[in-house]
């Protein structure tokens, strides 16, 4: 199995705005592991996940560069992201349409072709500076 193809069609679904694209590349039972949250288990919650972040923000990556281990079952992806905050989020600034671009990372397991752990990593303090300037 080549997982650099599923973090692929993964994150071109992300940047075309296709969340059953998204979901089609994961497990069942998923284990999404969110920047400065609770680990979520399962296509319903990443689910759920995808929309409140489609609410709240409008997001491209770029400069994508993936990697992947030789068995298949460990991949990652760093790049930057792009993005406007539409909807003020729970406990964060006000939204007001700022625009932000801030490096980050996904780590990624992957079992039968499909991924099974999803960790994002960018950093808070970072985007938080640059939606309140």
């Amino acid at each position: 199995m080549d997982a650099k193809a599923v973090l692929k069609r993964y994150f071109d679904a992300f940047n075309s705005g296709d969340k059953a694209g998204m979901l089609a590349e994961l497990s069942d039972d998923v284990a999404h592991h969110v920047n400065e949250g609770q680990i979520r288990v399962g296509k319903d919650l990443f689910s759920q996940f995808c929309d409140h972040m489609d609410r709240c923000y409008r997001e491209t990556l770029t400069d994508i560069v993936i990697f992947g281990n030789d068995d298949g079952t460990r991949a990652s992806a760093e790049f930057v992201v792009n993005g406007e905050y539409l909807a003020t989020d729970e406990g964060l600034p006000e939204a007001k349409g700022q625009k932000y671009v801030l490096p980050a990372g996904s780590f990624m397991s992957l079992k039968d072709g499909k991924i099974s752990r999803v960790t994002t990593y960018y950093n808070l303090a970072d985007w938080v500076r640059q939606v309140s300037a």
